[in-house]
């Protein structure tokens, strides 16, 4: 059986793709079987490890068109990972999920079809807290939160809370957080440590040891439509999201 986590955080730009890419491809590396879930409409899972957004069938297929998740699965140019694309049609997919039976429910039940094929499930949600992240919630076994070290880094925090909450009530009663990720630390600046304090003395246990750093290479290697680890593999960025990996494979973060 597979282990679902869906990398979640409401706010844009605070490192959830580039969390969700470069996991995945550390623990495919270690010779786990990874798929990677792109749920985001903007598709930038699906580019950022050089893959066409145009294909044929993508995420959206899966959910709306009643298609099987096998159907929509590429393999990455990363041994052991595939991806279960995105592209612009996931935009209308909000508004189409709205009338349906069981709406919720709908990724659940297709990758409940494939939970022997992999050891890891690794979903990037929306920047939001719609259907189609309440569909990665219903699916998911945990969370991986990326708070980025900057101002009003903890503004919607009480929201994706509280969504947890009522997930937890009503269509997921053990979903947990996997655990919360800092990410963008700029360590010269007071700013980012009082930030850090912060999310700290919100999440407690729950916060990740590694802190991942604004880092160029690591800005760069989406545009080359590669992970960290393939477009830059000594850089810092690199290393950080090596020790994550790492963290979350001893998975001690059960709250």
């Amino acid at each position: 059986m597979s282990k679902v986590i869906a990398v979640v955080n409401q706010k844009g730009g605070v490192g959830k793709t580039t969390t969700a890419v470069n996991v995945s491809t550390i623990l495919a590396k270690k010779g786990k079987k990874v798929l990677l879930i792109d749920s985001d409409p903007q598709g930038n899972a699906t580019s950022g490890l050089g893959i066409d957004k145009n294909t044929d069938k993508s995420i959206y297929d899966v959910i709306i068109n009643d298609i099987e998740i096998k159907e929509a699965i590429i393999e990455s140019p990363v041994k052991n990972l595939w991806v279960c694309p995105s592209n612009i049609n996931l935009a209308g997919a909000e508004v189409e999920l709205v009338p349906m039976m069981a709406r919720e429910q709908k990724l659940k039940e297709k990758l409940e079809k494939v939970e022997n094929d992999f050891h890891y499930v690794i979903i990037d949600c929306p920047p939001s807290l719609g259907l189609l992240t309440l569909n990665a919630f219903t699916a998911s076994n945990s969370l991986l939160i990326p708070i980025q070290c900057e101002y009003y880094a903890l503004e919607g925090v009480g929201q994706l809370i509280n969504t947890i909450n009522l997930v937890r009530k009503q269509l997921n009663k053990s979903l947990y957080i996997e655990g919360v990720v800092l990410t963008m630390n700029d360590a010269r600046t007071n700013l980012s440590n009082q930030v850090i304090n912060e999310v700290k003395t919100y999440f407690k246990d729950n916060v990740y040891k590694t802190i991942i750093p604004r880092n160029v290479k690591l800005s760069e290697a989406p545009s080359f439509g590669m992970p960290i680890t393939v477009y830059a593999p000594k850089s810092k960025g690199a290393r950080c999201y090596e020790k994550l990996t790492n963290e979350i494979l001893k998975g001690k973060k059960h709250n």
